[in-house]
């Protein structure tokens, strides 16, 4: 899908960007980041065997949805925001089915809820400011975007795999993200 052009009269957002958001954006794609290996390695600890010991061949990203990001630094700032958002968005959905099943799967993993919380948290404020970004400089209030597999009705087992999968999938995607997006928010 592509991002769908529009008036500047149907940005809800417009007025609402805050003075700082380029630089809070830049923050948080960095502690996205940041903490993207940690929360992986510590999901994998959490669903135990044959997860920690097999997870090259377990959460193996090849099979599953994924949204394409196939911007680089030379693009054009604006396909680089439409692609964050894409991701972003996508994010924000597979942390949900993730925290769902671990809520279920594994209700004691206190510091595993908290860190796919607090990434939750912050994506969801990344796609607040790529939203207002959108808007504000291109006029783009609603952009496709399409979403991974629900985990609903699936065996525990296909739901940490799918957990692990995405996650495997995220680290390696929010590594490039950074080194694109940075250089497009650095104070102009």
């Amino acid at each position: 899908g592509r991002a769908l052009l529009v008036t500047g009269s149907g940005c809800p957002s417009h007025g609402l960007c805050r003075s700082n958001v380029q630089e809070q954006t830049r923050r948080q794609v960095a502690v996205l980041n940041a903490t993207a290996q940690e929360l992986f390695s510590l999901y994998l600890k959490c669903q135990g065997e044959p997860f920690s010991s097999e997870s090259d061949k377990l959460c193996n990203p090849a099979g599953i949805f994924f949204p394409a990001f196939r911007v680089n630094r030379t693009s054009e700032r604006k396909e680089v925001m439409v692609a964050m958002y894409k991701l972003f968005a996508f994010l924000n959905a597979s942390l949900g089915n993730i925290t769902r099943d671990q809520e279920e799967l594994n209700p004691t993993a206190k510091e595993l809820l908290e860190r796919l919380h607090n990434t939750t948290k912050t994506t969801r404020g990344l796609i607040s400011n790529l939203t207002c970004l959108l808007c504000k400089n291109y006029n783009i209030f609603q952009v496709d975007v399409r979403y991974g597999d629900s985990s609903k009705g699936k065996s525990a087992f296909k739901k940490k795999q799918q957990g692990c999968q995405v996650l495997r999938k995220y680290v390696q995607v929010i590594g490039q993200a950074a080194r694109v997006l940075l250089p497009h928010l650095s104070p102009s």
